[in-house]
């Protein structure tokens, strides 16, 4: 087997400067001449992983097909490059110290002095090579989480220098960057990026490729500058600038030479990018121009990154079917307050989608929101948490069982119909974080039904973040009422999808069909969702 090439994405200046984005945009441009690419994060935070951080403080947690709990920025590496990645493309600090220091219990270092240099470096070089190499890929792109200077960060920056003395001109590093604007003498200056180049230069790394990101367009001379100043080639300096969508970034790249800049430095030889695809998928988003208004009744409305997948997901189908998404924030608390404003907007968006999430906060307010979506005929689509809100609903307002809940908002136990309870046989375990159905399940779809129609086949596989099921002792009494249960596990033991019969569309998924959305190949659900509101618009219109 060949030697894989190594890119490192690293940042400068400041955070939030959109380096998994710089990432996910090389690797689909190298994707697009035909190279295997994979994409790695190396997060530089002392968790383990991101699975129990708040989404306020690190957006959503993003599930690979193996259960792996992820950052959300392989949610875009996947988007980008179409291709499922695995928990090797996943790395913390607080997860290499945790093996290292585990082995250092188990006598494997023999009694010897644990130190950075060798042992922790060691791991994280161990986990790019073997990410390489069990994924089989000709480039792995690999992004530091983090900005340079971070003390946290050192080690991975250390790990970087080490690969590239390793395997020289195989390893390319590329660095993100911003050009920030100074209102008063009306300019961008180039200074911080020459300090930040000049600390990662302090690192033992010379970046191969610089992103200048600014919020409007940056004169040559001014990347020219950035040229001479960090001693990178002139074309190897790229224009990072604000742009409508971040799926332009590839096609902006592209332009400016990105594959051949890397094909060259990397020795790749001579390729063909074929980004048609994108041109097409961008040409159609510009055309879109009729919005339609989708409210999220969420529980992190604060942070758009909470939702990015679900997000993602509602615009990809928007741009299918030729229109713009707007999302509608909808306070589930406030919901349950009767807020006239919050009520109104209700009524108001065209359709409603409820997402996943944990614990008892705002759930009241979302029943009602389920109840007046299925009441009103208004199109709901339901994830995970959202799928099991629809199942309260109905139990209490329609069969009648007034204290039906969900075993997860019930700790005192108040209540004797647990319509959703804790996953069956994991009670002995039942440690939080231990206990999760995570990754790729399969489920079988019920003949007949919307969701069998939508994704046009008999059997699929989707992924899972969730402890809490549908509680089957209640399944006929649903189904004879109207609520049908439309895809289910192999074994039929656990149910997957519900769908409320003679409704628009009001569907439910136990899964999070968000994660495998991709930006110019909409989810069946999303689009499905889609789909009934412009035809249930088109009949209130005639």
């Amino acid at each position: 087997m060949k030697t894989p090439k190594f890119i490192f994405v690293t940042g400068g200046v400041c955070s939030s400067l959109g380096k998994g984005i710089v990432a996910a945009s090389t690797a689909a441009i190298l994707k697009s001449a035909g190279l295997k690419v994979a994409v790695m994060k190396l997060d530089p935070y002392l968790n383990v992983d991101p699975g129990t951080m708040s989404p306020f403080q690190h957006g959503e947690v993003f599930v690979l097909e193996d259960g792996a709990e992820t950052d959300l920025d392989l949610g875009h590496y996947e988007r980008f490059i179409d291709t499922p990645l695995s928990n090797l493309c996943s790395v913390t600090t607080g997860r290499v110290y945790s093996e290292v220091l585990s082995e250092e219990r188990e006598g494997k270092y023999l009694g010897g002095t644990i130190q950075v240099i060798p042992h922790i470096t060691d791991k994280i070089k161990s986990k790019v090579e073997l990410a390489a190499k069990k994924m089989g890929v000709d480039v792995l792109v690999a992004e530091l989480g983090g900005t340079i200077g971070d003390i946290e960060g050192e080690p991975f920056l250390e790990t970087i220098r080490q690969l590239k003395s390793k395997y020289g001109t195989d390893v390319l590093c590329q660095h993100v960057t911003l050009l920030p604007y100074l209102a008063g003498s009306n300019e961008l200056k180039t200074k911080p990026t020459q300090i930040s180049v000049r600390e990662l230069r302090r690192m033992g790394i010379s970046p191969d490729v610089i992103f200048c990101r600014a919020d409007m367009r940056i004169p040559k001379k001014l990347l020219r500058k950035v040229s001479f100043f960090c001693d990178t080639e002139e074309e190897a300096v790229i224009p990072a600038e604000t742009v409508d969508s971040i799926y332009e970034i590839p096609l902006r790249f592209q332009k400016s030479g990105l594959g051949d800049i890397v094909a060259r430095k990397l020795g790749l030889g001579k390729l063909k990018f074929r980004l048609k695809e994108w041109e097409k998928g961008i040409e159609r988003m510009k055309k879109a121009k009729e919005e339609i208004f989708i409210g999220l009744a969420g529980k992190y409305n604060e942070l758009d990154d909470a939702y990015l997948s679900v997000i993602e997901a509602a615009k990809s189908a928007g741009f299918h079917l030729d229109k713009r998404v707007r999302i509608e924030w909808i306070d589930a608390e406030k919901i349950e307050d009767k807020d006239p404003e919050e009520l109104a907007l209700l009524e108001r968006v065209h359709g409603v989608i409820v997402p996943g999430g944990f614990g008892n906060r705002g759930t009241e307010g979302k029943i009602q929101v389920a109840q007046y979506c299925r009441e009103h005929g208004k199109p709901y689509l339901g994830l995970c948490l959202g799928s099991q809100i629809m199942a309260i609903e109905f139990a209490r307002n329609v069969l009648g069982i007034q204290d039906a809940t969900s075993e997860e908002f019930d700790e005192e136990k108040k209540s004797k119909n647990h319509v959703i309870h804790f996953i069956p046989g994991q009670r002995k375990i039942r440690k939080k974080g231990g206990t999760m159905r995570l990754g790729a399940y399969p489920a079988l779809l019920t003949k007949g039904t919307k969701a069998r129609k939508l994704y046009g086949e008999d059997k699929i596989s989707e992924r899972h973040r969730h402890r809490y099921e549908f509680h089957n002792k209640y399944r006929e009494r649903f189904e004879k009422e109207g609520f049908l249960i439309s895809g289910v596990s192999p074994d039929r033991s656990l149910v997957e999808i519900v769908e409320i019969k003679d409704h628009p569309f009001m569907i439910g998924s136990q899964f999070h069909p968000e994660f495998l959305s991709r930006p110019f190949r909409p989810h069946p659900l999303f689009r499905g969702f889609l789909e009934a509101i412009l035809k249930q618009s088109k009949s209130k219109k005639a």
